[in-house]
């Protein structure tokens, strides 16, 4: 008498979903960050060493939602872009900066040196972060100016932030002698500077306002101009950055 399905041993049932799809079905459907796609499961392992192919090798690595698709912690709107370049090799031209953030988390290569070779990812890692990397202590002055701004905003609509920008050492020394005749609290002011590289201070100012920004604040700088007592014209090296909070 042959053992009917219904009475197959334990030992042979599929015990994970992911099993089940790798077995049985080429077909997975995913909800990532709450958008939900429908690939196939070479799609997913087109590129072997990437973390994206690994979460669906072997042993089950994901959970699954209440509809049993495979969730993705990770922002769905990006994925699209992602997934468009392991069907067609298509790079994705829009939301540039975002994909490449994805690209990094899935660890694609193939894609992530591409976008690197766009003209945004360029320009931001082989120009402007290599600029900023030769301005001393940049992300710890970022840092120092919202500690700033935060510390004055109760009650208030706007907090003012006094930063010192120098390109030279020569800078550098007047800005010092400018500073001891500054009238506020030299603990207060924030100074960036000197560096070596081509960028000009009105670069460097647009950096400050960018990254600042990119933190989700609302800023604007201009020239600071002292009310008296100064020994220089105030905007040589002063600038004023306004955080505007409501």
């Amino acid at each position: 008498m042959s053992i009917s399905s219904e009475h197959k041993p334990l030992g042979k049932q599929v015990t994970g979903s992911l099993h089940m799809v790798s077995k049985l079905s080429p077909i997975v459907e995913l909800n990532v960050g709450g958008e939900m796609y429908t690939t196939t499961l070479s799609t997913l392992k087109k590129h072997p060493g990437s973390k994206l192919a690994e979460m669906f090798t072997g042993q089950p690595k994901l959970r699954t939602d209440s509809e049993g698709r495979f969730f993705i912690d990770r922002p769905g709107t990006y994925f699209k872009y992602i997934l468009e370049y392991l069907r067609s090799n298509q790079v994705p031209t829009q939301c540039i900066q975002d994909v490449y953030k994805e690209a990094l988390f899935y660890d694609i290569e193939p894609l992530i040196k591409q976008l690197e070779d766009s003209p945004q990812i360029f320009g931001e890692l082989v120009a402007r972060r290599q600029f900023l990397a030769r301005v001393p202590n940049y992300s710890e002055n970022i840092e120092l100016m919202i500690r700033i701004a935060r510390a004055e905003a109760v009650a208030s609509r706007q907090s003012s932030v006094i930063v010192c920008v120098v390109r030279t050492e020569e800078d550098a020394a007047r800005c010092q002698d400018a500073l001891n005749s500054l009238d506020t609290d030299k603990k207060s002011v924030v100074k960036f500077g000197p560096w070596k590289a081509v960028p000009s201070i009105s670069d460097l100012l647009d950096c400050i306002q960018m990254d600042v920004e990119a933190k989700g604040y609302k800023i604007s700088f201009q020239p600071h101009v002292a009310e008296k007592g100064f020994r220089f014209k105030s905007h040589d090296f002063f600038y004023k950055f306004l955080f505007t909070w409501w």
